[in-house]
C-alpha cells in the first residue's frame, strides 16, 4: 500500500505548481492560491504515509520525480511550455531514474 500512497503524493504533487500557476496567469490568485496549498497538504500527507515503509531517501526521491515529471507535461500541454528533444531526454532520465529506486533493493 505504501506505494500506492507515493504514487498518490508524487501525482498530487503536480496539483501545487499548478495552482501557483492559476493564481498567476489571470485566474483568482486566492483560489489559486489555496488550491496550490490543499495539494501541498493532501502531498505531504501522502508522503508521510509511504515513508512508513519506504526508506526516506527512495521515498522522497520518486515523490519529486513524479512531481517534476508530471509538472513538465502540464506545463507543457496546458500552458505552452517550451519543448525540445533535450528537454524531454531530461524527464526520460528523471522518470528512469524513479523506475531504478522501485526495483532496487
Amino acid at each position: 500500500m505504501s506505494w500506492v500512497y507515493l504514487l498518490l503524493a508524487g501525482l498530487t504533487e503536480i496539483g501545487w505548481p499548478v495552482g501557483l500557476k492559476m493564481a498567476q496567469s489571470g485566474g483568482s490568485k486566492v483560489l489559486g492560491i489555496v488550491m496550490a496549498i490543499g495539494f501541498m497538504a493532501v502531498s505531504g500527507t501522502l508522503l508521510w504515509l509511504a515513508q512508513k515503509d519506504i526508506p526516506m531517501g527512495t521515498a522522497y526521491a520518486v515523490w519529486t520525480g513524479i512531481g517534476a515529471s508530471g509538472t513538465f507535461l502540464v506545463g507543457i500541454w496546458f500552458y505552452g511550455d517550451a519543448t525540445s528533444l533535450l528537454r524531454y531526454m531530461g524527464v526520460l532520465l528523471i522518470i528512469l531514474g524513479v523506475v531504478v529506486l522501485k526495483f532496487a533493493h
